[in-house]
């Protein structure tokens, strides 16, 4: 187990992550564990063509509502494909939908408003290789669906509001981010998405993030301090006017990352550049940022250096930094390329 990682006594069971370990027998119920004994995870996924045993390579994306959370998790897929990856929302673990909110006092963002015991028993199975019937919440009506068979593959991505509520939950991945650019800026895309997508007046989203916020900073943002990288999309300070956001990319020491000391040089600094800074408690961590007047033939020098380190076979994918009218970004491509790296760190680790 890497440093820096801890787990309560009862999720002991829990292969290491990144580990490839033969394949563990579980000692009883698979779904039906309780807090207090230890959690055996089996690694029973299977290859296509059934000659080896493994279990797929799980990561989890948090962030509050509109934080981005979504284009990052649809990048990744697209660039390996649905064939070797494929990702589920446990948004759709709400208990109620839009009509049943308006007469509680809570929020989805509050954990009593989602089936978080139903999660933490779906992600143990997907950790392990099973297939599950997840629920589905309608983000453009606010109604709950029919229930979708998911079956992991290769890869698994959870995106969502509260993946890394519980301990329990937080054992399952492989690798964790969290996405936190500032509040002003994920309201306006809040805003955007909600009138254009979802049905609602410009109103009606203030008001409902107004009445979010409390449960915001009690539920939603302490997930940031259990993340393994945390990713923030904002302006340069000195270009607020500039419409195009650069990223900073904190890069903890609870995971390897890729040697980016010894990649990046002075000829790449106006592109990215890497620094030791001081997180919010004051540890020290990795800094990369990448400014949104990147170069792309620089970006494309270090895209290739970080993917030669790791050895595979596969070609950068090409469709990494696309956003939604089709342009590219790329401080998104290389937040996606360092989220790959670790997919692929982590399967051939």
């Amino acid at each position: 187990m890497m440093a820096g990682r801890y787990l309560p006594s009862w999720a002991a069971g829990i292969p290491p992550r990144g580990s490839r370990a033969a394949t563990l027998q579980p000692t009883g119920p698979e779904v039906s564990s309780i807090p207090d004994k230890p959690i055996t995870i089996q690694r029973a996924w299977r290859s296509n063509n059934g000659e080896s045993q493994t279990r797929p390579i799980m990561l989890a994306i948090a962030g509050d509502s509109a934080s981005g959370k979504t284009t990052i998790t649809k990048g990744l897929v697209e660039a390996l494909g649905p064939e070797r990856i494929s990702s589920i929302c446990v948004d759709d673990y709400h208990k109620y939908d839009r009509e049943e909110r308006k007469d509680k006092p809570l929020t989805p963002l509050h954990p009593d408003c989602n089936y978080i015991d139903v999660m933490e028993q779906h992600l143990q199975l997907l950790a392990m290789g099973h297939p599950i019937l997840k629920p589905v919440y309608n983000h453009k009506d606010g109604t709950l669906d029919r229930p979708e068979l998911v079956e992991p593959r290769e890869f698994m991505i959870v995106e969502g509001l509260l993946p890394l509520h519980t301990k329990l939950a937080r054992a399952c991945f492989d690798a964790t981010v969290y996405l936190a650019p500032p509040e002003e800026i994920r309201f306006q895309w809040k805003i955007n998405r909600d009138t254009k997508k979802r049905g609602y007046q410009e109103e009606q989203v203030r008001k409902e993030m107004e009445k979010r916020e409390p449960e915001s900073a009690e539920f939603i943002r302490p997930q940031r301090s259990h993340a393994d990288i945390v990713i923030r999309f904002a302006p340069i300070e000195e270009r607020k006017d500039d419409e195009a956001l650069s990223a900073t990319i904190l890069l903890r020491p609870t995971i390897e990352h890729p040697e980016l000391s010894k990649i990046l040089t002075d000829a790449h600094r106006e592109a990215m550049h890497l620094k030791l800074s001081r997180d919010e408690d004051g540890k020290p961590v990795d800094s990369l940022h990448i400014h949104s007047y990147a170069d792309r033939e620089v970006t494309r020098e270090v895209e290739e250096q970080i993917w030669e380190e790791l050895g595979v076979p596969e070609p950068i994918p090409e469709s990494l930094g696309t956003i939604d009218n089709g342009e590219r970004s790329e401080p998104l491509a290389q937040a996606q390329l360092i989220l790959l790296y670790h997919l692929f760190q982590a399967r051939h680790g």
